[in-house]
Protein backbone atom coordinates (compact mmCIF):
# COMPACT_ATOMS: atom_id res chain seq x y z
CA UNK A 1 0.00 0.00 0.00
CA UNK A 2 2.66 2.51 0.65
CA UNK A 3 4.51 1.62 -2.23
CA UNK A 4 1.28 2.25 -4.58
CA UNK A 5 1.07 5.71 -2.72
CA UNK A 6 4.77 6.44 -3.05
CA UNK A 7 4.35 6.12 -7.07
CA UNK A 8 1.11 7.48 -7.09
CA UNK A 9 2.93 10.58 -5.22
CA UNK A 10 5.82 10.36 -7.81
CA UNK A 11 3.52 9.63 -10.97
CA UNK A 12 1.78 13.42 -10.26
CA UNK A 13 4.73 14.97 -9.25
CA UNK A 14 6.11 14.64 -12.66
CA UNK A 15 2.76 14.80 -14.52
CA UNK A 16 2.64 18.10 -12.87
CA UNK A 17 6.15 19.09 -14.06
CA UNK A 18 5.49 18.38 -17.23
CA UNK A 19 2.34 20.20 -17.05
CA UNK A 20 4.39 23.29 -15.90
CA UNK A 21 7.14 22.66 -18.91
CA UNK A 22 4.44 22.74 -21.11
CA UNK A 23 2.92 25.90 -20.01
CA UNK A 24 6.05 27.64 -19.86
CA UNK A 25 6.03 26.23 -23.98
CA UNK A 26 3.00 28.12 -24.97
CA UNK A 27 3.89 31.32 -23.50
CA UNK A 28 7.17 31.09 -25.18
CA UNK A 29 6.13 30.10 -28.26
CA UNK A 30 2.99 33.15 -28.10
CA UNK A 31 5.24 35.77 -29.64
CA UNK A 32 8.19 33.74 -31.00
CA UNK A 33 8.54 32.69 -34.86
CA UNK A 34 7.06 29.61 -35.48
CA UNK A 35 8.56 26.53 -35.50
CA UNK A 36 7.95 22.53 -34.59
CA UNK A 37 6.66 21.64 -30.88
CA UNK A 38 9.42 20.64 -28.52
CA UNK A 39 9.60 18.14 -25.69
CA UNK A 40 9.85 19.02 -22.37
CA UNK A 41 13.82 18.96 -21.88
CA UNK A 42 14.41 17.10 -24.79
CA UNK A 43 13.31 20.40 -26.81
CA UNK A 44 13.31 19.66 -30.39
CA UNK A 45 15.85 16.30 -30.14
CA UNK A 46 13.71 14.12 -31.80
CA UNK A 47 13.05 16.37 -35.22
CA UNK A 48 16.87 16.70 -35.78
CA UNK A 49 19.19 14.34 -37.57
CA UNK A 50 21.86 14.54 -35.35
CA UNK A 51 24.64 13.65 -38.31
CA UNK A 52 23.33 16.49 -40.54
CA UNK A 53 21.96 19.21 -38.26
CA UNK A 54 22.02 21.52 -41.43
CA UNK A 55 20.00 20.06 -43.70
CA UNK A 56 17.41 19.48 -40.86
CA UNK A 57 17.31 23.46 -40.38
CA UNK A 58 17.13 24.02 -43.92
CA UNK A 59 14.31 21.61 -44.27
CA UNK A 60 12.24 23.17 -41.63
CA UNK A 61 13.19 26.65 -43.16
CA UNK A 62 11.10 25.26 -46.04
CA UNK A 63 8.51 24.51 -43.69
CA UNK A 64 8.73 27.64 -41.32
CA UNK A 65 9.86 30.62 -43.52
CA UNK A 66 13.17 32.19 -43.03
CA UNK A 67 12.71 33.07 -39.07
CA UNK A 68 11.73 30.18 -36.81
CA UNK A 69 11.95 28.79 -33.66
CA UNK A 70 13.59 25.69 -32.25
CA UNK A 71 14.33 24.56 -29.14
CA UNK A 72 18.14 23.50 -29.12
CA UNK A 73 17.36 21.56 -25.90
CA UNK A 74 15.29 22.80 -22.74
CA UNK A 75 15.42 26.66 -24.47
CA UNK A 76 14.15 28.04 -27.37
CA UNK A 77 16.36 29.68 -30.24
CA UNK A 78 15.69 31.32 -33.36
CA UNK A 79 16.94 30.68 -36.23
CA UNK A 80 17.54 33.17 -39.28
CA UNK A 81 17.82 31.97 -42.98
CA UNK A 82 18.17 33.71 -46.52
CA UNK A 83 20.67 36.85 -47.47
CA UNK A 84 18.13 38.77 -46.63
CA UNK A 85 17.11 37.69 -42.96
CA UNK A 86 20.20 37.73 -41.98
CA UNK A 87 22.04 40.67 -43.51
CA UNK A 88 18.82 42.57 -42.04
CA UNK A 89 19.69 40.48 -38.55
CA UNK A 90 23.55 40.71 -38.34
CA UNK A 91 24.32 44.09 -40.18
CA UNK A 92 21.25 47.01 -40.05
CA UNK A 93 20.54 45.58 -36.38
CA UNK A 94 23.93 44.41 -35.37
CA UNK A 95 23.71 46.03 -31.88
CA UNK A 96 20.64 43.96 -31.15
CA UNK A 97 22.29 40.31 -32.52
CA UNK A 98 25.36 41.02 -32.03
CA UNK A 99 25.94 39.63 -28.96
CA UNK A 100 27.61 35.73 -28.82
CA UNK A 101 25.43 32.88 -27.55
CA UNK A 102 26.73 30.29 -25.59
CA UNK A 103 28.83 27.77 -27.43
CA UNK A 104 29.63 24.81 -24.39
CA UNK A 105 32.38 23.25 -26.92
CA UNK A 106 34.04 26.30 -26.88
CA UNK A 107 33.56 28.30 -23.79
CA UNK A 108 33.56 25.26 -21.20
CA UNK A 109 37.34 24.84 -21.71
CA UNK A 110 37.87 28.91 -22.53
CA UNK A 111 35.90 30.54 -20.14
CA UNK A 112 34.90 33.89 -19.86
CA UNK A 113 38.87 34.87 -21.38
CA UNK A 114 38.98 35.25 -25.12
CA UNK A 115 38.22 37.33 -27.99
CA UNK A 116 35.78 34.74 -29.81
CA UNK A 117 32.79 33.05 -27.29
CA UNK A 118 32.45 35.69 -24.67
CA UNK A 119 30.64 39.56 -24.26
CA UNK A 120 31.27 42.33 -22.53
CA UNK A 121 33.74 45.29 -22.44
CA UNK A 122 36.11 43.32 -21.87
CA UNK A 123 35.86 41.18 -25.30
CA UNK A 124 35.42 44.07 -27.27
CA UNK A 125 38.86 45.55 -25.42
CA UNK A 126 40.66 41.90 -26.75
CA UNK A 127 39.23 41.83 -29.93
CA UNK A 128 40.37 45.57 -30.89
CA UNK A 129 43.78 44.54 -29.27
CA UNK A 130 43.90 41.54 -31.40
CA UNK A 131 43.27 43.04 -34.56
CA UNK A 132 45.07 46.00 -33.86
CA UNK A 133 48.11 43.83 -33.07
CA UNK A 134 47.87 41.34 -36.45
CA UNK A 135 47.81 44.44 -38.82
CA UNK A 136 51.16 45.53 -36.75
CA UNK A 137 52.28 41.99 -38.20
CA UNK A 138 51.66 42.36 -41.61
CA UNK A 139 48.38 41.22 -41.88
CA UNK A 140 46.57 42.75 -45.47
CA UNK A 141 50.46 43.60 -46.04
CA UNK A 142 53.42 42.43 -48.05
CA UNK A 143 55.44 41.48 -45.36
CA UNK A 144 53.21 38.75 -44.77
CA UNK A 145 52.20 38.22 -48.17
CA UNK A 146 56.45 37.65 -48.52
CA UNK A 147 55.98 35.08 -45.50
CA UNK A 148 52.59 33.22 -47.14
CA UNK A 149 54.69 32.76 -50.43
CA UNK A 150 57.63 31.94 -48.27
CA UNK A 151 55.60 29.13 -46.71
CA UNK A 152 54.11 28.13 -49.90
CA UNK A 153 57.71 26.98 -50.31
CA UNK A 154 58.28 24.37 -48.19
CA UNK A 155 54.81 23.19 -48.98
CA UNK A 156 55.95 22.91 -52.99
CA UNK A 157 59.07 21.03 -51.89
CA UNK A 158 57.25 18.60 -49.59
CA UNK A 159 54.33 17.61 -52.40
CA UNK A 160 57.64 17.16 -54.47
CA UNK A 161 58.84 14.34 -52.38
CA UNK A 162 56.36 12.39 -52.69
CA UNK A 163 57.10 11.72 -56.09
CA UNK A 164 53.57 11.23 -57.35
CA UNK A 165 52.57 8.37 -55.07
CA UNK A 166 49.21 8.46 -53.54
CA UNK A 167 48.96 10.78 -50.16
CA UNK A 168 46.57 12.04 -48.24
CA UNK A 169 47.47 16.01 -48.26
CA UNK A 170 45.29 17.00 -45.09
CA UNK A 171 48.67 16.98 -42.73
CA UNK A 172 50.67 18.98 -45.20
CA UNK A 173 47.46 21.98 -45.45
CA UNK A 174 47.01 22.24 -41.67
CA UNK A 175 51.04 22.27 -40.84
CA UNK A 176 51.66 24.95 -43.36
CA UNK A 177 48.53 27.12 -42.74
CA UNK A 178 49.26 27.14 -39.30
CA UNK A 179 52.71 27.79 -39.35
CA UNK A 180 51.72 31.77 -41.07
CA UNK A 181 49.38 32.54 -37.99
CA UNK A 182 52.10 30.48 -35.62
CA UNK A 183 55.22 33.02 -36.51
CA UNK A 184 52.76 35.86 -35.36
CA UNK A 185 51.60 34.60 -32.41
CA UNK A 186 54.90 33.03 -31.29
CA UNK A 187 57.34 34.36 -33.39
CA UNK A 188 58.75 31.58 -35.79
CA UNK A 189 57.71 28.69 -37.69
CA UNK A 190 57.41 25.36 -36.98
CA UNK A 191 59.85 22.51 -38.91
CA UNK A 192 56.92 20.26 -40.43
CA UNK A 193 58.22 17.58 -38.25
CA UNK A 194 58.42 19.46 -35.22
CA UNK A 195 56.22 17.62 -32.34
CA UNK A 196 54.78 21.51 -31.18
CA UNK A 197 53.62 21.85 -34.80
CA UNK A 198 52.20 18.37 -34.85
CA UNK A 199 50.43 18.19 -31.60
CA UNK A 200 48.87 22.15 -32.73
CA UNK A 201 47.24 20.80 -35.65
CA UNK A 202 46.11 17.58 -34.88
CA UNK A 203 44.10 18.81 -31.58
CA UNK A 204 42.60 21.15 -33.85
CA UNK A 205 41.61 18.96 -36.68
CA UNK A 206 40.37 16.68 -33.59
CA UNK A 207 38.23 19.40 -32.31
CA UNK A 208 36.90 20.55 -35.23
CA UNK A 209 36.09 16.86 -36.13
CA UNK A 210 34.49 16.51 -32.97
CA UNK A 211 32.75 19.74 -33.17
CA UNK A 212 31.48 18.68 -36.56
CA UNK A 213 29.87 15.34 -35.44
CA UNK A 214 26.68 13.95 -33.79
CA UNK A 215 28.48 14.37 -30.27
CA UNK A 216 29.47 18.23 -30.61
CA UNK A 217 25.95 19.29 -31.30
CA UNK A 218 24.51 16.86 -28.46
CA UNK A 219 26.98 18.79 -25.82
CA UNK A 220 25.86 21.84 -27.21
CA UNK A 221 22.33 21.26 -26.42
CA UNK A 222 22.67 18.81 -23.15
CA UNK A 223 26.26 20.32 -22.05
CA UNK A 224 25.66 19.29 -17.99
CA UNK A 225 24.53 15.79 -19.19
CA UNK A 226 27.04 15.09 -21.26
CA UNK A 227 29.84 15.61 -19.08
CA UNK A 228 28.47 11.93 -17.64
CA UNK A 229 28.10 10.28 -21.42
CA UNK A 230 31.38 8.38 -22.79
CA UNK A 231 32.07 9.32 -26.27
CA UNK A 232 35.03 11.49 -28.69
CA UNK A 233 33.73 14.71 -26.64
CA UNK A 234 35.58 13.71 -24.08
CA UNK A 235 38.79 14.66 -25.79
CA UNK A 236 37.76 18.41 -26.47
CA UNK A 237 39.57 19.29 -22.99
CA UNK A 238 42.61 17.60 -23.76
CA UNK A 239 43.09 18.85 -27.01
CA UNK A 240 42.56 22.17 -25.68
CA UNK A 241 45.25 21.99 -23.40
CA UNK A 242 47.71 20.65 -26.07
CA UNK A 243 47.59 23.91 -26.99
CA UNK A 244 47.27 25.55 -24.02
CA UNK A 245 50.80 23.69 -22.71
CA UNK A 246 52.53 24.36 -25.84
CA UNK A 247 51.58 28.14 -25.22
CA UNK A 248 52.21 28.33 -22.25
CA UNK A 249 55.83 27.24 -22.58
CA UNK A 250 56.24 29.76 -25.56
CA UNK A 251 54.90 32.46 -22.95
CA UNK A 252 57.41 31.51 -20.21
CA UNK A 253 60.04 31.79 -22.88
CA UNK A 254 59.15 35.41 -24.05
CA UNK A 255 58.73 36.81 -20.17
CA UNK A 256 62.03 35.87 -19.63
CA UNK A 257 63.57 37.46 -23.39
CA UNK A 258 60.86 40.61 -23.12
CA UNK A 259 62.25 43.84 -24.39
CA UNK A 260 59.22 46.16 -24.38
CA UNK A 261 60.67 48.02 -27.02
CA UNK A 262 60.85 45.86 -29.53
CA UNK A 263 57.72 43.33 -29.47
CA UNK A 264 58.58 40.75 -31.50
CA UNK A 265 55.20 38.86 -31.50
CA UNK A 266 51.39 38.95 -30.62
CA UNK A 267 53.29 37.75 -27.08
CA UNK A 268 55.56 40.29 -26.62
CA UNK A 269 52.68 42.54 -27.18
CA UNK A 270 50.26 41.21 -24.79
CA UNK A 271 52.60 40.76 -22.06
CA UNK A 272 53.27 44.87 -22.87
CA UNK A 273 50.03 45.50 -22.37
CA UNK A 274 49.77 43.38 -19.20
CA UNK A 275 52.72 45.32 -17.80
CA UNK A 276 50.80 48.69 -18.58
CA UNK A 277 47.13 47.81 -16.77
CA UNK A 278 49.02 46.13 -14.34
CA UNK A 279 47.37 48.53 -12.09
CA UNK A 280 43.90 48.64 -13.41
CA UNK A 281 41.58 45.97 -11.38
CA UNK A 282 39.36 45.88 -14.38
CA UNK A 283 42.18 45.12 -16.80
CA UNK A 284 40.97 42.70 -19.71
CA UNK A 285 45.17 41.41 -20.02
CA UNK A 286 45.84 38.94 -17.66
CA UNK A 287 48.05 36.02 -17.53
CA UNK A 288 45.25 33.43 -18.19
CA UNK A 289 43.49 35.19 -20.97
CA UNK A 290 46.40 34.93 -23.38
CA UNK A 291 46.82 31.24 -23.66
CA UNK A 292 42.98 31.60 -24.48
CA UNK A 293 43.32 34.40 -27.23
CA UNK A 294 46.65 32.34 -28.70
CA UNK A 295 43.89 29.38 -28.95
CA UNK A 296 41.52 31.39 -30.88
CA UNK A 297 43.50 32.94 -33.40
CA UNK A 298 45.53 29.37 -34.06
CA UNK A 299 42.27 27.46 -34.04
CA UNK A 300 40.68 30.08 -36.54
CA UNK A 301 43.95 30.89 -38.25
CA UNK A 302 44.28 27.38 -39.17
CA UNK A 303 41.32 25.22 -40.31
CA UNK A 304 39.04 26.92 -41.86
CA UNK A 305 42.21 28.07 -44.91
CA UNK A 306 43.36 24.48 -44.55
CA UNK A 307 39.96 22.95 -44.84
CA UNK A 308 38.97 25.20 -47.65
CA UNK A 309 42.17 24.34 -49.25
CA UNK A 310 41.86 20.69 -49.00
CA UNK A 311 37.82 20.85 -49.91
CA UNK A 312 39.26 22.64 -52.79
CA UNK A 313 41.66 20.34 -54.52
CA UNK A 314 39.22 17.48 -54.32
CA UNK A 315 36.44 19.37 -56.20
CA UNK A 316 38.83 20.56 -58.97
CA UNK A 317 39.56 16.69 -59.10
CA UNK A 318 36.11 15.91 -59.62
CA UNK A 319 36.25 19.08 -62.38
CA UNK A 320 39.44 18.64 -63.99
CA UNK A 321 38.16 21.03 -66.53
CA UNK A 322 37.45 23.76 -64.51
CA UNK A 323 41.35 23.08 -63.05
CA UNK A 324 43.28 23.32 -67.00
CA UNK A 325 41.29 26.74 -67.33
CA UNK A 326 42.90 28.12 -63.76
CA UNK A 327 46.74 26.95 -64.60
CA UNK A 328 46.01 28.51 -67.97
CA UNK A 329 44.91 31.46 -66.51
CA UNK A 330 47.91 31.46 -64.13
CA UNK A 331 50.21 30.55 -66.65
CA UNK A 332 49.34 33.87 -68.86
CA UNK A 333 49.62 36.34 -65.53
CA UNK A 334 52.37 34.47 -63.44
CA UNK A 335 53.97 32.17 -65.87
CA UNK A 336 56.38 29.31 -64.30
CA UNK A 337 59.61 31.62 -63.10
CA UNK A 338 58.25 33.93 -60.12
CA UNK A 339 55.96 33.00 -57.26
CA UNK A 340 52.52 34.59 -58.13
CA UNK A 341 51.55 37.78 -55.68
CA UNK A 342 48.54 39.64 -54.39
CA UNK A 343 48.87 41.82 -57.32
CA UNK A 344 47.84 39.26 -59.67
CA UNK A 345 44.41 39.13 -58.23
CA UNK A 346 42.86 41.15 -60.40
CA UNK A 347 44.34 40.23 -63.55
CA UNK A 348 43.14 36.71 -63.00
CA UNK A 349 39.27 36.64 -62.42
CA UNK A 350 38.82 32.88 -63.38
CA UNK A 351 40.84 31.83 -60.49
CA UNK A 352 39.43 34.41 -58.19
CA UNK A 353 35.58 33.58 -59.09
CA UNK A 354 36.60 29.46 -58.47
CA UNK A 355 37.90 30.25 -54.57
CA UNK A 356 34.76 32.31 -54.02
CA UNK A 357 33.05 29.24 -55.14
CA UNK A 358 34.81 26.87 -53.08
CA UNK A 359 33.95 28.67 -49.88
CA UNK A 360 30.41 29.27 -51.28
CA UNK A 361 30.03 25.26 -51.89
CA UNK A 362 32.10 23.91 -49.25
CA UNK A 363 30.62 26.00 -46.81
CA UNK A 364 32.97 25.43 -44.15
CA UNK A 365 31.10 26.65 -41.14
CA UNK A 366 27.79 26.59 -42.00
CA UNK A 367 25.81 27.50 -39.11
CA UNK A 368 28.20 30.29 -38.22
CA UNK A 369 28.65 30.56 -34.75
CA UNK A 370 25.55 31.38 -32.73
CA UNK A 371 24.72 35.00 -31.75
CA UNK A 372 21.90 36.43 -29.17
CA UNK A 373 20.07 39.42 -28.71
CA UNK A 374 21.33 42.10 -26.43
CA UNK A 375 17.94 43.21 -26.00
CA UNK A 376 14.81 42.78 -26.10
CA UNK A 377 13.31 43.21 -29.77
CA UNK A 378 10.88 42.73 -32.29
CA UNK A 379 12.32 41.49 -35.56
CA UNK A 380 10.01 40.41 -38.63
CA UNK A 381 6.90 40.95 -36.79
CA UNK A 382 8.15 38.72 -33.92
CA UNK A 383 8.94 39.80 -30.15
CA UNK A 384 12.06 38.23 -29.18
CA UNK A 385 13.30 38.44 -26.05
CA UNK A 386 16.90 39.54 -24.27
CA UNK A 387 19.11 36.40 -24.13
CA UNK A 388 17.56 34.49 -27.25
CA UNK A 389 19.96 32.17 -28.99
CA UNK A 390 20.33 33.14 -32.45
CA UNK A 391 21.50 30.80 -35.38
CA UNK A 392 22.23 32.46 -38.81
CA UNK A 393 21.97 29.58 -41.08
CA UNK A 394 25.15 30.59 -43.47
CA UNK A 395 24.36 27.55 -45.74
CA UNK A 396 20.77 29.53 -46.55
CA UNK A 397 22.75 32.71 -47.48
CA UNK A 398 25.34 30.27 -50.02
CA UNK A 399 22.49 28.15 -51.62
CA UNK A 400 20.12 30.77 -51.58
CA UNK A 401 17.98 30.12 -55.37
CA UNK A 402 17.96 34.36 -55.34
CA UNK A 403 21.85 35.38 -55.45
CA UNK A 404 22.90 31.57 -57.35
CA UNK A 405 20.86 30.14 -60.04
CA UNK A 406 21.84 26.51 -59.89
CA UNK A 407 23.07 26.92 -56.06
CA UNK A 408 23.56 23.34 -55.76
CA UNK A 409 26.01 23.35 -58.73
CA UNK A 410 29.61 24.43 -58.70
CA UNK A 411 30.27 26.81 -60.94
CA UNK A 412 33.27 29.43 -60.90
CA UNK A 413 29.99 31.88 -63.29
CA UNK A 414 28.46 32.87 -59.99
CA UNK A 415 31.45 35.18 -59.38
CA UNK A 416 32.33 36.39 -63.44
CA UNK A 417 29.84 39.04 -65.17
CA UNK A 418 29.46 38.20 -68.81
CA UNK A 419 32.56 39.45 -70.03
CA UNK A 420 34.55 37.12 -67.68
CA UNK A 421 35.10 39.59 -65.16
CA UNK A 422 35.37 38.76 -61.50
CA UNK A 423 31.65 40.29 -59.60
CA UNK A 424 30.98 40.35 -56.30
CA UNK A 425 27.52 38.64 -54.68
CA UNK A 426 26.34 40.23 -51.64
CA UNK A 427 25.30 36.29 -50.74
CA UNK A 428 28.53 35.32 -49.66
CA UNK A 429 29.92 35.53 -46.35
CA UNK A 430 31.90 32.42 -45.62
CA UNK A 431 33.45 34.82 -42.48
CA UNK A 432 30.07 35.65 -41.14
CA UNK A 433 28.55 39.64 -40.92
CA UNK A 434 28.36 41.82 -38.46
CA UNK A 435 30.51 42.87 -35.20
CA UNK A 436 31.47 38.89 -35.24
CA UNK A 437 33.04 38.73 -38.73
CA UNK A 438 35.99 36.83 -38.57
CA UNK A 439 38.73 39.31 -37.30
CA UNK A 440 41.53 37.00 -39.82
CA UNK A 441 39.26 37.63 -42.84
CA UNK A 442 42.05 39.39 -44.63
CA UNK A 443 44.87 37.56 -44.10
CA UNK A 444 42.24 34.01 -44.76
CA UNK A 445 41.87 35.43 -48.34
CA UNK A 446 45.38 36.30 -48.99
CA UNK A 447 46.52 32.75 -47.86
CA UNK A 448 43.49 31.04 -50.20
CA UNK A 449 44.54 33.06 -53.15
CA UNK A 450 48.57 32.62 -52.86
CA UNK A 451 48.30 28.78 -51.43
CA UNK A 452 46.26 27.93 -54.06
CA UNK A 453 48.17 29.52 -56.94
CA UNK A 454 50.95 28.13 -55.96
CA UNK A 455 50.02 24.74 -56.14
CA UNK A 456 48.19 25.43 -59.13
CA UNK A 457 51.27 26.64 -60.64
CA UNK A 458 53.77 23.54 -59.88
CA UNK A 459 51.40 20.99 -59.50
CA UNK A 460 48.21 18.96 -61.24
CA UNK A 461 46.27 16.76 -58.56
CA UNK A 462 45.00 13.22 -59.90
CA UNK A 463 42.69 11.25 -57.87
CA UNK A 464 43.28 7.42 -56.93
CA UNK A 465 39.66 6.41 -58.12
CA UNK A 466 37.59 7.71 -61.46
CA UNK A 467 36.12 11.17 -61.28
CA UNK A 468 32.89 10.41 -61.19
CA UNK A 469 33.54 8.63 -57.60
CA UNK A 470 34.50 10.96 -56.05
CA UNK A 471 32.07 12.21 -53.17
CA UNK A 472 32.32 15.92 -52.19
CA UNK A 473 29.93 15.93 -49.80
CA UNK A 474 30.65 16.54 -45.73
CA UNK A 475 30.82 13.87 -43.39
CA UNK A 476 30.40 16.37 -40.33
CA UNK A 477 28.00 19.48 -40.40
CA UNK A 478 27.76 20.71 -36.75
CA UNK A 479 30.24 23.36 -36.31
CA UNK A 480 31.55 22.76 -39.98
CA UNK A 481 31.21 21.03 -42.88
CA UNK A 482 33.74 18.22 -42.79
CA UNK A 483 35.59 17.50 -46.50
CA UNK A 484 35.44 13.64 -46.84
CA UNK A 485 39.11 12.10 -46.38
CA UNK A 486 40.76 11.33 -49.91
CA UNK A 487 44.35 10.66 -51.41
CA UNK A 488 45.46 12.05 -54.33
CA UNK A 489 48.55 12.09 -56.36
CA UNK A 490 50.20 15.17 -56.72
CA UNK A 491 51.99 15.68 -60.02
CA UNK A 492 54.58 18.38 -60.78
CA UNK A 493 53.93 20.54 -64.32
Amino acid sequence: MEWSSTLLVLFLFFLTCIILNYMKIFKEKATLPPGPMPLPLLGNLLQINMSDIVSTLMKLKDKYGPVYTLYFGPKPGVVICGFKAIKEALIDQNDVFGDRGDYPVFLNFIGDHDIAFTNGESWKIRRRFAMMTLRNFGMGKRSIEERILEEAQYLIKEFKRTKGSPVNPTVYLARTVSNVICSIVYGNRFDYEDKKLAAITSSIYNNFCIMSSMWGTLYNMYPEFMEYVPGPHKKIKRNFQDIYDISDEFIKHHEKTLDPKNPRDYIDCFLIKMMEEMDNPDTAFYRKSLPRTIQNLVFGGTETVSTTLRYGILILMKYPEIAEIIQKEIDCVVGRDRSPSIADRNKMPYTEATIHEFMRICDIIPVSLPHSTSKDTVFRGFFIPKGTYVTPLLTSVHYDPEYYAEPNKFNPNNFLDDKGLFKKNDAHMPFGAGKRICLGESLARMELFLFFTSLMQNFTFKPTVAKDELDIRPTGTGLGSVPPKYKCCIIPR
